[in-house]
């Protein structure tokens, strides 16, 4: 019997960009390596933000074309480091700051996860927005436009 060797060479990074969490997110664009390398999630993250992929942000990609993600899961540190707040949804992947690639469609993209009955949280600031979602509660659709100003 042969015994199975691992490379050592094999970063979490490499696994985590062929991860796809619907059609058109993959797992990376919620993580931000480059930046927070230890950022690594579970496989509870990996299905709540595959869930917000597929409820809020393949629906609204439908009609406004590429989003965005600024910031998706952040582990403990790294929402610390961001001056997140201690219970933000970002910690569970049930959060995503987002802004459209395309800026004329911003308002668009807002009206379209306001009327969303997954949305759990929209605040609104300059150019991007934060959504969130939650897979195990009914979501309360709570809504701020110009929040972050």
């Amino acid at each position: 019997m042969n015994d199975i060797k691992l490379s050592t060479n094999v970063k979490p990074s490499d696994t985590m960009n062929d991860i796809r969490l619907s059609p058109h997110f993959m797992l990376s664009e919620f993580l931000g390596l480059d930046r927070h390398p230890g950022n690594i999630p579970t496989v509870q993250v990996i299905g709540n933000l595959a869930y917000g992929c597929r409820h809020l942000l393949e629906p609204a990609r439908k009609v406004v074309g590429p989003i965005i993600i600024n910031s998706g899961y952040r582990n403990e540190a790294v929402n610390r480091q961001v001056g997140g707040v201690k219970n933000s949804q970002h910690l569970k992947g049930q959060a995503a700051d987002i802004r459209p690639q395309d800026p004329t469609q911003f308002g668009r993209l807002v009206s379209l996860l306001k009327s969303n009955p997954y949305t759990d949280q929209l605040l609104t600031g300059n150019g991007w927005l934060h959504i969130s979602w939650t897979p195990t509660a009914k979501p309360r659709h709570y809504i701020r436009i110009g929040y972050y100003i």
